[in-house]
């Protein structure tokens, strides 16, 4: 956290970025989320914390012992390891800061059971760095746990801990592997060891300057190099989210792995211009694109095609086709007058529709009424992290997507608000989307996907990202 020393593919849900959570969602320099017990915890500096149960709705009360300013929190078999920076810096390198760790077996903040603090990374007056924003990595390689602190006022630094104890190993100096950055956290992907920093100035509302940026090593000590080359102890770094959607100043990343393929990233937004400017936390989807991390648009509400990424088809009612009247055969001449067609609408159709449910099914997309899909937030009924449920009903109807209670698909009616109408839609790793139904009737607690079983043929099934029948797109065309 650094303080200044001077004197907008997507959201119709509402404008801004933040707007995919809703709830108490004030906080600054926020932990990386952890799940305990089924709750969602971040937490933040000084006393500040939320603490979710759906992921969606967010309220205050994750309280970390020791208070403390930006914190970072992971799960390491059994217990949690939370670390901090024990006191606030002064201005620019004018006073030392220490980092520590400490153990819990629950995040309950009702709960007394946190283990005895560990000094684990300090700087003297005289240092050329600050002991603040430690961030956590336990390399899925080697079982190695790292740990990266510093400030925008000197060197972004990297020591060893020992996952055991969370203590400092006591032959790990201090290595330097960036510059003109604060707030890092570590990640690895695909071979690659990722330093993300957050670059700029913060804590001065609108106008903070905050930004996400990143480098990529194969060694976990560096050196961090940017997309053009640039190190990072040079003050590179590739852009990874700045201020759009009436949010600024993103900083404090995290990296949630919701499941292989479905990863979303947390930070705070320096300022909400929906909420009085007020410092807040954003939870959003996280792509790769060539091995590198990108921030994504929160999903917007619209109409679209549902394309499936297998063939290309869309998801349509299961009804008759029905030619357009006063076309011709795709033949003409220089002087035959040019007259605009209309669109197939709804009411040229509509009556010929089954009035009970109609079946599911995929198939060329010709524009036509029953291939449209209106996509809008539910979020009444809650949601799942970093976004509402949503309904899926055909444009300008109310009949509604929806599961059966042997795990298939149909088009209902009318929307009703069950809890088999409802669904997530979450931006998988590649860009493509997967759509789930977690309450398929008789069935509560799995969690079902929309999987192509043929070209034209879809069910409910099991998701699996490295299956192209469990992808799709949504296009509007």
């Amino acid at each position: 956290m650094k303080k200044i020393f001077a004197a907008a593919a997507l959201s119709a849900l509402a404008i801004g970025a933040s707007a995919q959570i809703t709830g108490d969602i004030f906080i600054h320099d926020p932990s990386t989320i952890v799940k305990c017990n089924g709750v969602y915890y971040t937490f933040g500096t000084g006393s500040g914390g939320l603490m979710s149960d759906d992921g969606y709705t967010w309220r205050s009360g994750a309280v970390k012992p020791g208070g403390g300013v930006a914190p970072d929190a992971m799960k390491i078999g059994d217990r949690y390891l939370i670390t901090y920076s024990g006191n606030f810096p002064g201005t620019q390198g004018k006073t030392h800061g220490v980092c520590q760790t400490m153990w819990a077996t629950t995040l309950n903040p009702d709960s007394v059971d946190y283990s005895a603090e560990e000094l684990v990374a300090w700087a003297g007056a005289d240092d050329d760095c600050y002991s603040i924003d430690p961030a956590l990595l336990l390399d899925p390689t080697t079982g190695r746990l790292w740990m990266s602190y510093g400030t925008y006022f000197g060197a972004i630094r990297l020591v060893e801990l020992d996952p055991k104890t969370a203590k400092r190993l006591p032959k790990s100096e201090p290595v330097d592997i960036a510059i003109d950055c604060e707030a890092t956290a570590l990640m690895y992907h695909n071979g690659w060891y990722y330093l993300l920093g957050t670059h700029g100035t913060c804590c001065d509302g609108v106008n903070s300057t905050y930004n996400i940026v990143c480098g990529r090593s194969r060694e976990v000590t560096g050196p961090y190099l940017d997309n053009v080359g640039r190190d990072m102890l040079q003050g590179g770094g590739k852009m990874v989210l700045s201020a759009g959607n009436r949010v600024t100043g993103p900083g404090h990343f995290g990296r949630y792995i919701e499941e292989e393929g479905c990863e979303k990233m947390s930070c705070h937004f320096e300022a909400d211009f929906e909420r009085s400017g007020k410092s807040v936390l954003g939870i959003l989807p996280l792509l790769w694109k060539n091995d590198w991390p990108v921030a994504a648009d929160p999903f917007r509400e619209g109409t679209f095609e549902i394309e499936s990424e297998r063939r290309g088809y869309a998801l349509e009612l299961a009804v008759d086709f029905v030619r357009m009247q006063g076309a011709g055969r795709g033949f003409g001449n220089a002087s035959t007058p040019n007259v605009p067609l209309q669109n197939q609408i709804l009411a040229d159709v509509i009556g010929d529709w089954p009035k009970g449910n109609i079946d599911i099914r995929l198939n060329d997309y010709m524009f036509r009424p029953h291939q449209r899909w209106t996509v809008t937030a539910v979020g009444d009924k809650g949601g799942y992290l970093g976004a509402p449920y949503y309904k899926i009903t055909i444009e300008g109807t109310n009949r509604a997507l929806a599961a059966t209670a042997d795990g298939e698909l149909t088009a209902v009616p009318q929307y009703t608000g069950a809890p088999e109408q409802l669904w997530r839609i979450e931006q998988l790793i590649d860009g493509t989307f997967r759509i789930i139904n977690e309450n398929v009737p008789g069935k509560k607690g799995q969690q079902f996907a929309l999987v192509c079983t043929g070209d034209c043929s879809l069910t409910l099934g099991k998701y699996d990202f490295n299956d192209v029948n469990c992808k799709w797109n949504f296009r509007d065309r």
